[in-house]
């Protein structure tokens, strides 16, 4: 199982990354466009999860329990999620530095732009100055990061189980 885990989990962590290709060679990563792309990669990665799992049942005769087959998509849900962290705190680092303050202006200007009270548009930029202040933490880039991606991969994973285990056949 672990062999089987780590290739899809790379794999995974691999085509999760594509959606921050995409938005890179578009120049609009904050957009609707580029959530999309995102959440569509994810997707595209955690899928590799039924993959997996129906590969391991196979090999195990036909049978895999609830929570063999949770195990097999958490782990690969690790694997995939933190390749996705690494990739980002990477890019955030070295190559979009000012991203904090970039994202924090264009949401503001959305706002601006949208109308909204002086009042509301006062709190989100207190919001937003916190979230640039925290931005500068590498755990809480870590822990937001984290939080885009594992939940997806948790309710693939559970989703996954319960369509694919199977009891063994009796003899």
């Amino acid at each position: 199982m672990k062999k089987l885990v780590l290739t899809y989990g790379l794999l995974g962590g691999g085509i999760s990354v594509i959606g921050y290709l995409i938005t890179m060679f578009t120049g609009a990563p904050h957009n609707e466009f580029a959530m999309l792309i995102g959440f569509a990669s994810m997707l595209a990665a955690f899928s590799l999860i039924f993959v997996a799992t129906v590969k391991y049942r196979k090999q195990q005769d036909g049978a895999v329990s609830f929570g063999n087959a949770f195990l097999i998509g958490l782990y690969i849900s690790l694997i995939a999620s933190t390749i996705y962290v690494l990739v980002w705190l990477y890019y955030l680092y070295n190559v979009y530095p000012d991203f904090a303050p970039r994202y924090a202006a264009e949401y503001l200007e959305g706002l601006k732009a949208a109308g909204v009270s002086q009042e509301k548009l006062a709190e989100e930029t207190a919001s937003m100055n916190e979230l640039i202040t925290n931005y500068k933490k590498p755990w809480f880039v870590i822990g937001m990061t984290y939080t885009e991606i594992l939940p997806i991969g948790i309710i693939v994973s559970l989703i996954s189980a319960a369509i694919l285990k199977r009891k063994p056949k009796l003899q």
